[in-house]
């Protein structure tokens, strides 16, 4: 199973992300848990600064944009 994080305070473009994330899921037809994570301790941990963001099994995938389900789904294959 794929961990899928969303790294971000809660604004409206980290929650279109955690959407995008988990309509790629269901796209792929892979087993993965979408979190959200909004501590900035755990946020500036993974070394991103700017949000949204998003890790892979704990590997930041991309920072500081929304990607749409289908750059997302490609990231799960």
């Amino acid at each position: 199973m794929k961990l899928i994080q969303i790294l971000g305070p809660g604004c409206v473009r980290c929650e279109k992300l955690k959407q995008n994330a988990e309509e790629a899921v269901k796209r792929a037809g892979v087993e993965a848990l979408v979190e959200k994570i909004t501590d900035i301790n755990v946020i500036t941990g993974y070394g991103v600064m700017m949000t949204p963001a998003i890790a892979i099994d704990g590997e930041v995938k991309a920072a500081g944009k929304v990607l749409s389900p289908e750059e997302i789904q490609q990231m799960l294959a």
